[in-house]
């Protein structure tokens, strides 16, 4: 026998069969972006709101002004700034075919700064987006490039890391490049549901979803209380993943699933693209997740669910049990230092009656997920797109003294739908202080992006629940912090300007110097609009500020000052 030929042979099999597994990466190219102890109060992969999270959040002590570091050499490729989502952003393209990204800052360096500011100047914004050509911004590994913050909404002081695929824009598990992060404890697991998953299947006599019980043992195992079950099945658990010096709870990397000691299903979180991010709808029991706030991953693959996180599953991580056999289910959930908390389940197969079974609820307005579904009552237009929905359903919608009920918010969407309200019943006044809002789930209603035609108002979201039409006439409220009418403040460096809405939100402001636009950053937390002085360029002691406000429902407020300053 040629072994020769062999072993390219053995290898290229082997490859094929780990097609899905780990790439490898670079452990010794990038550094760390900060120069104090990593703690993660985030990591990759952790379950978010409609997302997986793209990347690491690093604590900053509760403070912010760290050096922020760049991980390798390579030149600014965008800047985005932002009132929400990662703020005040730098992504850095590096000759290895990886860019990383470097969210919520409070400011840049001098040059980057000077770059930017003269961006927003030119397009009067202070939110914006640059895409620098490769030659004009370049770093040094190791080169500060920007002080940490909390930009970006309603967030505390951390730096947010990623690193992505250059080309695809797939963001990859940092850790994979050799970052250190200081994990010792295991994940934790606690909550264990069973999912009867085929018609004739149960679980303790259930034909719905069940909390099961367990306890640990002695060898710090797991171990779940004999369950009798019958058909198709599946499980799911709650978990979460803690580290070092930090109390946050964080997402696991891997979860495994054995039946018999046979593998039958895996996810693990080295990779994924934003356009399936969505899909974690289909990973957690959804249902769940919207009626008491806790998220479930199920351990099992649900149709529609395309993810890339999963490989070595066999049917799906759905189980048959049948008549008179046993099993024993071993889920084992890992971190990325090889952490592990085992769950074992031992099954008996049994036929048994159900006792609580699956509720068929019916409803005169069925949704067909492959094909356009539309409903129009009273005044009030619902129009589904194909594939809004990731499987057929029935939904509820009722109109009630002009309230839009569109089902409940426990039904996951894949694509945006719109709903429309006519207003031709109302005046053309009344119409210009109308917008559409939702209810959350505490009922209380917030504006929505409403566009208005000359009858009609739409808006498209990809959430089911409870809208209507709201009116607020009442105008945004400025308040001047830095100065009285006319004072001398030389000393400040700072102009500070409080602004708030009582109903529908800001929509937009603007502030200006003796007629010309200035950069005034919104903070939403603290509602307040701020310009640095050292941006001035006024020649005159004496400053005409205006700053406008309108809000979304068009209300408009401007508010006039005058305050002097030694000329510089």
């Amino acid at each position: 026998m040629n072994y020769k030929n062999i072993i390219p042979l053995i290898l290229f099999t082997i490859s094929m069969f780990y097609g899905k597994s780990q790439q490898i990466y670079p452990t010794d190219y990038f550094q760390k972006p900060l120069n104090i102890p990593l703690v993660l109060s985030g990591n990759f992969g952790e379950l978010r709101t409609n997302h997986f999270h793209a990347g690491l959040d690093f604590k900053t002590q509760q403070k912010e002004g760290f050096e922020v570091l760049a991980a390798a050499e390579g030149y600014i490729s965008r800047i985005k700034i932002s009132h929400w989502g990662y703020g005040k952003a730098i992504y850095i393209t590096h000759p290895n075919g990886y860019t990383t990204v470097y969210g919520h800052l409070k400011k840049f360096n001098k040059t980057i700064e000077a770059y930017i500011k003269s961006k927003q100047y030119q397009k009067e914004s202070f939110e914006i987006q640059v895409f620098p050509k490769s030659h004009e911004l370049l770093v040094k590994k190791g080169e500060i490039i920007a002080a940490s913050g909390a930009t970006g909404g309603y967030v505390g002081p951390h730096l947010h890391f990623e690193i992505r695929n250059t080309k695809t824009e797939k963001p990859i598990n940092p850790l994979l490049f050799g970052l250190k992060i200081k994990d010792t404890r295991s994940p934790q697991i606690k909550v264990l549901m069973g999912y009867p998953l085929s018609d004739d299947a149960q679980i303790n006599k259930y034909g719905i979803p069940l909390k099961l019980n367990y306890k640990k043992m002695p060898n710090g195992v797991l171990l779940a209380d004999k369950i009798y079950a019958s058909g198709r099945i599946g499980f799911g658990i709650n978990t979460f993943d803690r580290q070092d010096g930090a109390w946050n709870k964080n997402g696991i990397y891997n979860l495994k699933m054995f039946v018999n000691d046979a593998l039958v299903y895996e996810y693990e979180v080295e990779s994924f693209s934003f356009s399936e991010s969505r899909q974690l709808n289909l990973l957690i029991d959804y249902k769940r997740f919207k009626d008491i706030n806790q998220r479930v991953q199920r351990c099992f693959i649900v149709p529609k669910n395309t993810l890339s996180i999963y490989k070595n599953c066999i049917n799906k991580g759905q189980i048959l049990i049948e008549e008179g056999l046993s099993y024993n289910v071993k889920l084992i959930a890992s971190d990325f230092k090889g952490n592990k908390t085992t769950l074992q389940i031992p099954i008996i197969g049994k036929q048994q009656k159900i006792i609580v079974a699956k509720k068929d609820e019916t409803t005169q307005y069925p949704i067909i997920a492959a094909g356009f579904n539309k409903f129009i009552i009273d005044d009030v237009t619902v129009a589904f797109p194909k594939n809004t929905f990731y499987k057929d359903t029935y939904l509820d919608l009722k109109i009630i003294d002009s309230v839009a009920h569109i089902h409940k918010s426990t039904i996951p969407l894949n694509k945006k739908y719109t709903l429309t309200f006519d207003v031709s019943n109302f005046s053309k006044k009344e119409r210009a202080h109308l917008f559409i809002a939702k209810y959350s789930s505490k009922n209380k209603p917030y504006y929505v992006k409403t566009i208005k035609k000359e009858h009609t108002f739409y808006t498209t979201s990809k959430d089911l629940g409870t809208y209507r039409l709201l009116r607020d006439e009442k105008k945004p409220r400025i308040q001047f912090l830095s100065f009285k009418e006319n004072q001398w403040i030389s000393s400040k460096q700072y102009l500070k300007v409080k602004i708030s809405d009582n109903f529908s939100g800001i929509k937009k402001y603007r502030g200006e110097i003796n007629g010309k636009w200035i950069l005034m950053e919104y903070s939403p937390k603290t509602k307040t609009l701020t310009y640095d002085f050292k941006d001035n360029k006024n020649q005159t002691s004496t400053y005409n500020l205006k700053v406008t406000l309108i809000d979304n429902a068009g209300n408009t407020t401007v508010k006039t000052g005058v305050f002097k300053r030694k000329v510089q």
